[in-house]
């Protein structure tokens, strides 16, 4: 009967990994070209240098900053800077007093305005709104058509905030040439005259604004992603989603009802009632004013509204990190340069070097030919995970430090290690007698247990550290981690594929004393003896048993537990079965 299965098993699995490679090299190749990316990974602060910045803190209402507070800041100023962890930023506290950023590299101005931004976010009703150029003076309302109130305000949405000292405000003012940041912090219990700054899409717009009614220490969090459609379906247009605790959702809840009101009075879309809009205000600058289409009662309102990718990106961000409860100036900002400069990153990598030279050596004289599988291995993984960190550091800011590089050399080890556990696997398999192409494929299936129990092992201490920890640590948990994934992607794409395919061949299928796999230099003896006939243990010579006796105790010894365990359970059943028959008889 004919063959089924395939004729170069394993053949297939290579393919895809030759795809997987290619098709990082493409995505890298294509960000370089586009000048987004660069073949070389981003390095760190410890190996490029960078910029430094001493941050002054300014509480409102001039009172000293406490210890906590500052604390708070640190932390939120790092998720700022380096959400992920893997930047690579340094921030710590200087003093007791201020806050110090350093950053590799030059900082781009929307980075640099991100740290020094205040978190002095709210969300406030618009009252009124206009054009963001200055009302001409001639222009201006006459003194005796000034709005006056009629009585005390109901609520942060009535109209009655509006003074004629605020309405001259509000005409007076120029958005599209604004002064420079207002020396005090606007009374959140009153009303506030201020801009939205012109984007590349929209002019400069200014408004009338109510008290304050949801404070952004309200916000539990914020996202961004492509707004559904009434039927569930995914829509080109950008939506940037909040999340309140249980104070803003009431809050909020009470809020839009009172919004939706003017909204439906107005016409709904075909309206458009200022009171309908609130402001969302960072450094009482209105970031974003939406309009409340819907009353919210969950505490979950999705903005919309002509994003791109980029905006909506920005305005979440401010939302998620804009509740830090201090305000900062920059007091002074100097580049600094590497901590550990070249000459340390070379010696490191000398390290790495001498690190798998060494294995390279043990590799070719334990198992002669096979050893280049190993070899080969380790290129393929060092080509996966160099491509990994050049992509990251594109898309994700990743930068490697010298904890990181610290990391890729201890995994030489810990990926070595997977192979020299599958190769000894085979040989036990051959040392029983069984041909190469049936030891390989038994010899897989006892040796990919092993090395997935080891990279769950590794995977867990890299995602511990990564989340225990801060700066250098989780780099070195990060590359950690990434070069485990590394390993289970060659080892099971490539290093059992290759194995499966050498078993076929004449050098390594017959057992040449240079290919490693000698079932004479490993001491077995085939256990065929022809005619229907087993060769038992028993008939191999002294000499051979007593080589394997060696041998069978390192396979025994190199047993897990659940195989150890089993073993003695056939033993148990064995005897029973023998004095069973005995008292048959």
């Amino acid at each position: 009967m004919a063959r089924t299965g395939p004729k170069k098993p394993g053949l297939r699995v290579l393919v895809w990994l030759a795809v997987i490679i290619a098709a990082l090299t493409a995505v890298l190749a294509g960000g370089t070209a586009a000048g987004k990316a660069s073949w070389s990974p981003k390095l760190a602060l410890d190996l490029e240098g960078g910029t430094q910045m001493i941050l002054a803190p300014k509480v409102e209402g001039g009172s000293d900053i406490n210890e906590e507070q500052l604390n708070q800041a640190v932390a939120i100023i790092r998720q700022r800077v380096d959400g992920s962890g893997v930047a690579e930023a340094e921030i710590s506290t200087q003093s007791g007093r201020n806050v110090v950023v350093s950053l590799p590299g030059t900082p781009s101005t929307e980075t640099r305005d991100l740290i020094q931004a205040s978190a002095d976010m709210n969300f406030r009703p618009v009252l009124l709104n206009g054009a963001g150029a200055a009302v001409p003076e001639e222009s201006r309302t006459p003194e005796d058509q000034l709005p006056k109130p009629t009585a005390e305000p109901a609520n942060s949405s009535d109209t009655n905030w509006i003074t004629p000292e605020i309405y001259r405000e509000f005409e007076a003012l120029d958005c599209d040439n604004a002064s420079a940041e207002k020396a005090e912090r606007s009374d959140p219990a009153k009303p506030l005259v201020t801009c939205e700054p012109a984007t590349d899409t929209n002019p400069a717009i200014k408004y009338i604004l109510g008290p304050v009614e949801v404070k952004g220490s309200n916000i539990v969090t914020s996202s961004f992603q492509l707004q559904q459609g009434a039927q569930g379906a995914v829509t080109n247009e950008w939506a940037v989603n909040i999340q309140f605790n249980d104070e803003g959702t009431a809050k909020f809840k009470e809020v839009t009802e009172r919004l939706n009101q003017f909204y439906v009075a107005a016409g709904g879309e075909s309206g458009s009632d200022p009171k309908a809009q609130f402001a969302i205000v960072l450094d009482d600058q209105v970031i974003s004013a939406p309009r409340s289409l819907a009353v919210i009662t969950d505490g979950r309102p999705q903005i919309t509204g002509g994003f791109t990718e980029q905006t909506a990106k920005a305005l979440s961000d401010q939302l998620r990190f804009g509740a830090l409860p201090i305000s900062f100036d920059i007091q002074s900002e100097q580049q600094i340069s590497a901590t550990l400069g070249g000459e340390q990153l070379r010696m490191g990598l000398l390290a790495g070097i001498i690190g798998l030279l060494l294995v390279v050596v043990y590799s070719l004289f334990q198992y002669r030919a096979l050893g280049f599988v190993t070899i080969a291995s380790l290129v393929v993984a060092g080509i996966l995970t160099y491509l990994a960190i050049a992509i990251l550091g594109w898309t994700e800011n990743y930068r490697l430090s010298l904890a990181g590089v610290a990391g890729i050399i201890v995994a030489i080890g810990q990926t070595a290690d997977s192979f020299i556990v599958y190769f000894e696997r085979i040989r036990d398999e051959l040392r029983e007698g069984r041909g190469l192409v049936s030891a390989v494929e038994n010899g897989w299936k006892r040796a990919k247990r092993t090395v997935l129990a080891s990279k769950a092992v590794n995977l867990l201490a890299a995602l511990v550290l990564y989340f225990v920890a801060v700066g250098n640590v989780r780099g070195f948990a990060f590359t950690l981690g990434l070069t485990a994934i590394a390993d289970l992607i060659v080892v099971f794409m490539f290093t059992h594929p290759t194995l499966q395919l050498l078993a076929r061949t004449r050098f390594f299928g017959e057992g040449h004393r240079f290919s490693g796999l000698d079932p004479k230099r490993l001491g077995a003896v085939p256990l065929y003896r022809g005619a229907g006939r087993i060769r038992t243990p028993e008939d191999r010579p002294a000499n051979v048993r007593a080589k394997n006796a060696g041998a069978a105790a390192e396979a025994e010894r190199r047993m897990t537990i659940a195989e150890r365990r089993l073993a003695e359970k056939q033993e148990q059943l064995a005897g029973s079965s023998k004095n069973a028959a005995k008292e048959n008889k």
